[in-house]
């Protein structure tokens, strides 16, 4: 079998808690899935169980075909989690290096450096970076051995601009041979732009599955955007359409779901000076905040 599959999973805890709820879910070979969800969805449950280091309260986790502490065993799982700390004195060479070689037929290590853009830091000590730098060498240790399984747990953490446009880079040219990338993420950016597929976890159930463009269409309506400035934003909300208010950046977004009258009534109204006004349609944030709301 060359797909992950949960089948009715379920994990629950001590006290009650049901953090994953009957997961039925099916990742196909080749993709690149985001797992979004809000703080305590279920996302890094379902992470656990998928890399064995949790075991379900009930159903049946398979990666390709194995349980998952099987699928690690024998290399075909690869993870860039948020923590972990290098080895003292190693570098970066030596620390992605030892990692390389405990698999069986893993690529050059050239190879990987390159990937996660860590060939100019080779000779660097790994417990001297930035958080930046860091993050890229857990995740050449992700893909020391060629995982056909790569699973990533928030991983542009700590990085800037430039450092995220050059991680996503590495993460479409790993992905590119054809292997399985699973990564959760709180930059509703991320997913939008380098996710095949996007799932989307509340309460421990799945609220939506598909490509970003039908995730947004779930949501429907449209975004209204106008330069607030030091202007109240008392009353927005009642405003004709608006189910939701955001104020950022001294903007107002409004989501709404008859953007002509919600524009009307900005135009008439008598309090707000109304600047710089766009309508879109509804981006991935507004569909994420409907659909967990």
């Amino acid at each position: 079998m060359d797909d992950i599959t949960f089948t009715g999973v379920s994990k629950s805890y001590g006290s009650g808690v049901r953090a994953v709820d009957e997961l039925d879910l099916t990742i196909g070979t080749g993709q690149a899935v985001a797992l979004l969800g809000p703080n305590g969805a279920g996302k890094s449950t379902t992470i656990a169980m998928l890399l064995g280091l949790t075991r379900p309260s009930s159903g049946r986790i398979r990666v390709f075909g194995d349980p998952p502490d099987v699928a690690v065993a024998r290399g075909r799982i690869g993870a860039m989690l948020q923590d972990g700390e290098p080895v003292p004195g190693l570098t970066v060479g030596e620390t992605v290096g030892f990692v390389r070689s405990l698999y069986p037929e893993p690529p050059p290590l050239a190879q990987v450096l390159e990937i996660a853009g860590l060939t100019d830091l080779t000779g660097r000590r790994a417990d001297r970076l930035s958080g930046g730098q860091a993050q890229r060498v857990r995740f050449a240790m992700a893909i020391a051995g060629a995982p056909r399984l790569l699973v990533l747990d928030e991983p542009t953490t700590a990085m800037d601009v430039e450092s995220r446009r050059a991680f996503w880079t590495g993460i479409r040219a790993y992905a590119a041979e054809g292997r399985t990338v699973l990564f959760a993420t709180h930059y509703m950016a991320e997913a939008d732009e380098n996710a095949d597929r996007i799932v989307v976890i509340d309460r421990g159930r799945i609220a939506a599955d598909g490509t970003a463009a039908q995730i947004k269409a779930r949501a429907g309506g449209r975004t209204v955007r106008f330069a607030l400035g030091d202007q109240p934003s008392a009353g927005l909300d009642r405003l004709p359409g608006v189910t939701d208010v955001r104020i950022t950046g001294g903007s107002a977004v409004l989501t709404t779901d008859d953007s002509d009258a919600t524009v009307d009534a900005l135009y008439r109204s008598t309090t707000l000076r109304i600047a710089d006004l766009e309508v879109t349609g509804a981006g991935l944030e507004a569909a994420f905040l409907s659909l967990t709301r």
